[in-house]
């Protein structure tokens, strides 16, 4: 595992220690205690034992009951996860991205479904002059955008649970609000297999997306192209259906994903 490294203001060097925690306790495999933890990284034991306090708040760590000690917790867990899996989709899927725009001559995208929406991952500028796309890192909203409600449609009870409690924004006066009229489009982007958002997040953008399953055929994220409603109509092409949803079946079937 590479090794974190710091110096300068005591806040920086407090980050770096609760890493080199989280590290050590990945690296050891079995729960340790405050004095091992503190020997191991060179530091007083009532500094561990501040550090080990915040990462448990955070669910970073858990201590047993029985012994005492630390290990880590589920929220690392599900991070390195996420991770492992934004790496993979995106290893897996930036080859198939640019084929896709080949295809049909639009920006192609792979995103990744987080809690609070869908992250853009990887992007490919599409062969207009005018580029319009979206940047990597950006966070699409779940309800205005093709990504998002294909994450809404085929992934988890949880999340869209969460999504239809909530006050859902209005971006644009095409933007769904209303949690019935959204139930019934995400029916619809089940049925189909694909979903569209045109002028829903941005007057005159329209995305075409796709879902991609993992090898146990869970909703990782999506594959989607985006341009303006002047080249991706608010009804797609056939052909622009068929390459975005052959892009994300290649991209799933890379993640070891079967078709059934």
């Amino acid at each position: 595992m590479p090794r974190v490294s710091g110096s300068g203001a005591d806040g920086i060097q407090a980050v770096v220690l609760a890493l080199r925690v989280l590290e050590r306790l990945a690296e050891e495999g079995r729960p340790m205690g405050v004095t091992a933890l503190a020997t191991a990284l060179g530091t007083t034991k009532s500094r561990i034992w501040r550090h080990l306090q915040t990462l448990m708040q955070q669910g970073y760590i858990v201590q047993s009951d029985d012994t005492e000690r630390y290990r880590v917790g589920a929220r690392l867990v599900t991070l390195g996860h996420v991770v492992g899996n934004s790496l993979d989709i995106v290893s897996a899927g930036y080859s198939i991205i640019q084929d896709l725009r080949d295809s049909v001559g639009h920006s192609a995208v792979i995103s990744q479904a987080e809690r609070d929406g869908v992250r853009i991952l990887s992007t490919v500028s599409g062969r207009s002059a005018i580029e319009i796309g979206v940047r990597p890192g950006s966070l699409l909203a779940f309800h205005n955008s093709a990504q998002g409600k294909i994450a809404l449609a085929f992934g988890g009870d949880t999340q869209r649970a969460a999504v239809f409690n909530a006050r859902l924004e209005k971006s644009t006066p095409n933007t769904i609000v209303s949690p019935g009229a959204l139930r019934t489009e995400l029916e619809r982007v089940r049925q189909q297999g694909w979903a569209a958002a045109p002028n829903e997040s941005m007057i005159g953008l329209n995305a075409l997306a796709a879902p991609v399953f993992d090898a146990a055929g869970t909703l990782v994220g999506a594959v989607a192209i985006v341009d303006s409603v002047q080249f991706i109509p608010p009804q797609p092409t056939a052909d622009q259906i068929h390459y975005t949803v052959a892009a994300a079946r290649r991209v799933s079937a890379a993640l070891g994903y079967v078709l059934s």
